[in-house]
């Protein structure tokens, strides 16, 4: 396990444990995102991406009571429009990186998650989040503006377009359990607190890196899917060869081929 790294802005941290980097984000006391924490973001997702240690991703947020608040408003109150969509621009590209990774993305859901927060979880292929630590939602209504780091188009694209519309316009928060029974969270663990939570899901992400599972296949089953549903059926079938071809190729898939005819335990490398 390698010491935390605090990226150039303060506004997170990139560390690496086993095969999985850990990237937190902190601005107490309720992490919320400033154009700092989305350019350290930025950073540690494409340091995870050229890591070759690394084979999976988990994003959490620094203390007990937050993940991330959403987006810092005392800021957004003190710049100009320009400033605004500019902003936001490089929001939902940081997010479309860190969905566009190939490798896995869990986000690790301490404390609240609410507003532009809920919108970085929704960027990550999985969402893990602590009993009773929080709630989330996107309250952005309240403020005369909508969900804009991808809130809109996410949400619709997880719980359905009327289930989406109805919690964006409301604005309402819910507890984890609630958001697990409308998918928003994939898994609600419990643990006695934030620390022990996140080391219980980087041993959970563990288990999918090598030597159990074939880290390319999983980052490639990813990528087939956060893009091949973007994409006319044929388009995504298209992919989803060619991104087999690439795993035909591999070391992972002779060794996974042998060991099922040899009826052994695959030894999977990463390669």
């Amino acid at each position: 396990m390698n010491a935390p790294l605090t990226l150039p802005n303060g506004k997170a941290t990139y560390e690496v444990r086993g095969a999985v980097a850990v990237i937190t984000l902190i601005n107490p006391p309720a992490n919320g995102y400033s154009h700092e924490m989305m350019r350290d973001l930025d950073e540690a997702i494409v340091k995870a991406r050229f890591d070759a240690s690394v084979q999976a991703i988990v994003l959490a947020g620094a203390g007990e009571k937050f993940f991330c608040a959403g987006a810092d408003i005392g800021m957004l109150g003190a710049v100009d429009p320009a400033y605004k969509y500019m902003f936001c621009l490089h929001a939902n590209e940081t997010l479309a990186r860190l969905e566009h990774t190939p490798k896995l993305v869990v986000a690790a859901l301490g404390g609240h998650c609410v507003g532009g927060g809920l919108e970085i979880a929704l960027a990550c292929d999985l969402r893990w989040a602590r009993k009773d630590s929080g709630k989330c939602g996107l309250p952005e209504v309240a403020l005369g503006v909508l969900p804009g780091t991808g809130g809109t188009q996410r949400l619709a694209r997880v719980v359905g377009k009327s289930r989406a519309i109805e919690l964006m316009v409301s604005g309402r928060l819910m507890s984890y359990e609630e958001a697990r029974q409308l998918n928003m969270v994939d898994e609600v663990l419990e643990a006695a607190n934030d620390a022990a939570f996140l080391d219980s899901v980087v041993a959970r992400v563990q288990a999918w890196c090598a030597p159990h599972k074939a880290p390319l296949a999983v980052g490639l089953i990813k990528r087939a899917v956060q893009s091949g549903l973007e994409m006319p059926l044929d388009a995504g079938l298209t992919l989803e060869r060619e991104l087999q071809a690439r795993l035909f190729a591999s070391a992972d898939s002779k060794e996974g081929i042998a060991a099922f005819n040899e009826k052994r335990q695959a030894n999977f490398t990463g390669r």
